[in-house]
């Protein structure tokens, strides 16, 4: 099992131009970054903010493109090895030449691009974990980098074990779907995306196919198949999912009896009584025989077994 620590967006703006994290939803870095092709789908990804632990989860995927960023460097050496001081002034000192400054020199260059997407099984953990304890859980604890590897064992037993002990049961869930093909390593931008919801919502109105009528703001398009094994929308491939039903649907907590076409609930929710109550309950719309198919599909993916 490899597990990385990373550092969210607020942490990291001083440094370049900063980026586009959501924690709970996808993280962005770029090859300059040291451990940048290190990161794997299926390996758990906990962000912090330098702080305390935020969550965590497992990659589902990573989306690979290019992009500009201005380099911060030192005007007197030209190595990049600067941080910014909140005691001292000048604000800046280089690491290698020890010079200080008030203003660092930038150039702008074209970088590879990642981005992590890791929704589905993200737990949110915040405050849980400080961070002098997320420190001495790191392989090299005195390590500075953004992307830093976690002792995924000791990690765990302190996270299931600590205080706000929390059960991370969800990450074994979420690996044997990624491990089944579930997810591709590398996915294509989600061209059309926003039309694709708009379609269902033209066909299903603001109606999550689960639980009944809900305001339009809470409701995900989900891919009833693997948008990532061809990058393509599938006609009578999608559905309206409240956001958490969305997750539990994409991790096999939840599917649908292709022959019943009631909902069936995994044993490791029934204990939580707003999804207990779901348990053989009819859809909420109405399906086709395409959406069958690709219930089907899930169906076998999540409850068939031999």
């Amino acid at each position: 099992m490899t597990a990385w620590l990373v550092i969210a967006v607020d942490k990291r703006k001083r440094a370049s131009d900063g980026y586009d994290d959501d924690p709970s939803r996808h993280y962005s870095w770029d090859e300059r970054v040291p451990n940048a092709t290190a990161i794997a789908v299926g390996d758990v990804i906990a962000l912090w903010d330098t702080d305390a632990l935020l969550g965590l989860s497992v990659i589902e995927s990573i989306e690979i493109g290019e992009g500009e960023k201005d380099i911060w460097f030192c005007p007197f050496c030209g190595r990049a090895d600067i941080a910014p001081r909140t005691t001292k002034t000048p604000e800046y000192i280089c690491w290698k030449c020890k010079r200080e400054f008030d203003q660092p020199a930038t150039r702008r260059v074209t970088v590879k691009t990642y981005r992590s997407h890791h929704e589905a099984g993200w737990i949110d953990l915040c405050g849980s974990v400080t961070d002098v304890e997320l420190r001495d859980l790191c392989e090299k604890p005195k390590s500075q980098l953004s992307l830093r590897r976690l002792r995924w064992n000791d990690f765990r037993e302190r996270i299931e074990k600590g205080e706000t002990s929390t059960p991370l049961n969800i990450v074994d869930n979420a690996q044997d779907v990624i491990a089944g093909g579930h997810r591709k390593a590398t996915v294509r931008v989600r061209v059309g995306q926003s039309s694709f919801r708009r379609d269902l919502l033209d066909t299903f109105g603001a109606v999550c196919a689960f639980s009944g009528p809900g305001p339009e703001q809470a409701l995900e398009a989900a891919h009833l198949y693997s948008y990532a094994a061809n990058g393509k929308h599938q006609k009578g491939g999608g559905l309206l999912l409240r956001r958490d039903l969305h997750r539990l649907f994409d991790l096999g907590l939840i599917a649908v009896n292709p022959r019943t076409k009631t909902l069936d609930i995994s044993m490791k929710l029934i204990t939580f009584p707003d999804y207990a109550k779901l348990q053989g309950s009819p859809l909420s719309i109405m399906i086709n025989e395409e959406n069958l198919k690709w219930f089907a599909k899930h169906w076998q993916m999540h409850r068939i077994t031999t």
